[in-house]
């Protein structure tokens, strides 16, 4: 192991993320400045900064300006989300995928878009209705809003080819993502593209993204029947 590696940010995080499990500093202590884990790590003070602050975004260590650190008393457990590929994801099960666009348009955002985003004005998005099929028969329908001005190549795509879920994630990375999870009866309009019947518990995703304050895509995903999300921490 090459001192480069041994005073990267990711193992001072690691090693001060370790003293916090193992209690050598508890629920509420202060942490030593950045300046006294530099000098202990025999590292820049920029490395432990940056470990700091990733201590500080999963939760860990709450962080004040001229009050120092402290390690936080109710720790926030955070996931890291892995945006799937659904084409990836269906034929990792075994099945053949295939992949409909059912429409596509420029429309201004909706409020309900405006709200997801949390837009105070109106702007122009591009809305795909699509449906994800394994072994050709109906797996995941897709109501997206792409927003024009972060994403503006997105008009040059061929999304009959190519869906904006696989684009997106290979694409466009997200600095913040909002996810809502649950489940609500079919509709008639769910019949009619699910093959499902009206009444069926219906597994649906959200999620927004962002990069920086710049919003990216807001999406509302409805699964097969039987569908099941599966992640790991």
């Amino acid at each position: 192991m090459t001192d480069k590696r041994r005073h990267s940010w990711t193992d001072i995080r690691d090693s001060i993320r370790k003293m916090i499990l193992d209690s050598t500093y508890g629920p509420g202590d202060k942490l030593p400045r950045d300046e006294e884990f530099a000098a202990q790590f025999g590292c820049a003070r920029s490395t432990v900064h940056r470990a700091m602050r990733d201590l500080a975004e999963s939760g860990t260590v709450e962080r004040r300006r001229k009050g120092g650190t402290m390690v936080r008393r109710d720790p926030v457990t955070r996931a890291t989300l892995n945006i799937p590929i659904t084409r990836l994801e269906v034929e990792q099960k075994g099945s053949v995928y295939q992949y409909q666009l059912i429409r596509q348009s420029v429309q201004i955002s909706s409020q309900a878009i405006m709200a997801n985003f949390g837009l105070h004005e109106a702007r122009p998005m591009l809305r795909v209705e699509a449906l994800h099929l394994a072994d050709s028969r109906p797996y995941i329908f897709e109501d997206r809003w792409i927003c024009l001005e972060t994403v503006p190549e997105i008009k040059a795509v061929d999304l009959t080819r190519e869906s904006a879920n696989e684009w997106l994630v290979r694409h466009r990375p997200y600095s913040r993502c909002d996810l809502r999870l649950y489940a609500r009866p079919g509709t008639e309009s769910d019949s009619e593209v699910l093959q499902s019947k009206t009444g069926d518990a219906l597994f649906v995703m959200e999620r927004t993204t962002w990069i920086g304050e710049d919003p990216i895509t807001s999406l509302r995903a409805v699964a097969h029947p039987g569908y099941q999300l599966f992640t790991q921490g």
